[in-house]
C-alpha cells in the first residue's frame, strides 16, 4: 500500500502548506503509523518542506532491531519513505527522533515547521526550538486525527477480520464451563483465543466482570468467582495489523435470569439498538448519544448512565468522534464506531451491550455491524 501512505502525507502536506508551514513533524505514534505504515518506539515522521522532496521516517535504532522485517503487529514502513537511524553526523546514538528531525529540516532549508503540540512535553517542545532557532514552530493540531476518521475500505477490512476473531473467541468462551473460574482467570483466557486466532493482540486490557461487578465499564478483573445466577459481562476487543475493535456482551450464569435481569436487560437492549439505527451519514454525533440515552432515561436509570454511549475505533481504541451529550459535529460515511451502553447498578450489577459498527447510507444497507456475537440474554 506505498501509495496509500503517499496520497495521505500529500493530503497532510497541503494542509501545512494552505496555512504558511513549510514541514510537519508527526510523533505521535498512531499518526506516524497512518502516514508511514510504521511506527517503531519513538519515531518521527518528519513531511519534506518542498514537493519532491523525500519524507523521512526517524528511528532511534536501525528497523532490524526492533522487529523482524514486515512484522504484522508493527507494521512495515511504506518503501517510498527514506529510513534515517539516528547516529552519525545527524544525533547522538539513542538521541530524539522528534529533535533530530527538527534539525534535519533547518537543514534542508524549511523555515517554518509544524509540530503536534498536543503530543509533545514542554521539554521536548524547547528542545526542538533549541536545535533548530531558525525555524518558526507552528501548531499541527489534530489534523492527522481529523484524517484517520473516515477509514478506507482496507482499513475496515481490518476492523472487520478483527470483530471476526474476537467473535470467535467469546463464541469459545461461552462454550465452556464458567462456574467457579475468577474474572481475572476468564480475562486471560480470552486474551489467548485472541492471540490463537490471528489477532495482534487484546485492542485494550480485557474487562470480565461478574456479579455485582457486572455492567461496570472499565472494570478490572479480580479473584472473584462466577456464581450461579450472577451476570456475567464481557467487553474485550482484538488488534489486527493495528486496526482495534470491541466488543461487549452480558449474560446470566446458570439459571433462568430473574425478572429483575431481564427487565434490565431489556432496556439496555432497546437503547443500543436505537443507537445503532441513528447511525447514519449526516446524524449529529450527539443525536446517536441522545437516542439510547433517552430509552434507558424514559426508564427510570437516568442517574446510572455512562458519560458517553461511544466513540471511533481504529489504530487507537478510542478515537473521533465522540457520541456524547455535547459532541459536535455530524457522522460521515466508513466511519466505524461502538455503540456501548450501559447500566450498572451497585450492589447488584448490570448489563452493557456493546458493538463496533460502520457508518454506511441507507441506500447501502445502512450500519454495517461488525461483531455478531448473538445479543439475546443467553443463561450459560
Amino acid at each position: 500500500m506505498p501509495e496509500v501512505f503517499a496520497a495521505r502525507r500529500a493530503r497532510l502536506r497541503e494542509r501545512c502548506h494552505a496555512v504558511g508551514s513549510a514541514a510537519a513533524l508527526v510523533t505521535r505514534p498512531a499518526n506516524v503509523r497512518y502516514l508511514a505504515g510504521a511506527a517503531p518506539p519513538g519515531a518521527a515522521l518528519l513531511l519534506a518542506p518542498r514537493d519532491g522532496a523525500e519524507d523521512v521516517l526517524l528511528c532511534p535504532h536501525p528497523l532490524e532491531e526492533q522487529q523482524p522485517a514486515g512484522a504484522r503487529e508493527g507494521g512495515r514502513p511504506d518503501d517510498l519513505l527514506r529510513i534515517r537511524p539516528l547516529g552519525g553526523s545527524l544525533s547522538p546514538e539513542g538521541g530524539d527522533a522528534a529533535v533530530a528531525a527538527a534539525g534535519l529540516a533547518a537543514e534542508e532549508g524549511a523555515d517554518s515547521l509544524a509540530v503536534e503540540e498536543h503530543h509533545l512535553t514542554v521539554a521536548r517542545h524547547r528542545a526542538i526550538g533549541s536545535v533548530a532557532s531558525r525555524l518558526r514552530l507552528t501548531d499541527l493540531g489534530t489534523a492527522v486525527e481529523q484524517m484517520r476518521v473516515v477509514k478506507d475500505e482496507e482499513e475496515i477490512a481490518c476492523l472487520r477480520a478483527g470483530a471476526e476473531i474476537a467473535d470467535q473467541a467469546l463464541g469459545e468462551l461461552l462454550e465452556s464451563i464458567l462456574v467457579g473460574r475468577t474474572e481475572r482467570h476468564l480475562a486471560l483466557e480470552l486474551e489467548r483465543r485472541l492471540v490463537d486466532h490471528g489477532a495482534d493482540g487484546p485492542a485494550f486490557p480485557t474487562s470480565v466482570a461478574t456479579g455485582p461487578h457486572s455492567g461496570r465499564p472499565g472494570h478490572r478483573p479480580t479473584d472473584r468467582r462466577v456464581e450461579e445466577g450472577d451476570f456475567l459481562s464481557v467487553c474485550m476487543g482484538a488488534a489486527y495489523r493495528g486496526y482495534r475493535c470491541e466488543i461487549g456482551r452480558t449474560f446470566v450464569i446458570g439459571t433462568t435470569p430473574a425478572d429483575w435481569q431481564i427487565e434490565l436487560y431489556d432496556v439496555v437492549f432497546a437503547a443500543q439498538r436505537a443507537g445503532r439505527e441513528a447511525l447514519l451519514p449526516g446524524t449529529e454525533h450527539r443525536q446517536v448519544d441522545r437516542a439510547a440515552r433517552q430509552v434507558l432515561a424514559s426508564a427510570g436509570y437516568g442517574s446510572a448512565l455512562p458519560a458517553r454511549t461511544g466513540h471511533g475505533v481504529g489504530l487507537e481504541i478510542a478515537e473521533d468522534p465522540q457520541l456524547a451529550p455535547a459532541a459536535m459535529g455530524k457522522l460521515d460515511a466508513c466511519v466505524p464506531v461502538t455503540v456501548e451502553p450501559g447500566v450498572h447498578l451497585p450492589g447488584r450489577g448490570g448489563v452493557r451491550i456493546d458493538d463496533t459498527l460502520v457508518v454506511r447510507p441507507e441506500a447501502d444497507g445502512g450500519p454495517e455491524l461488525l461483531t455478531i456475537t448473538t445479543k439475546e440474554l443467553l443463561a450459560l
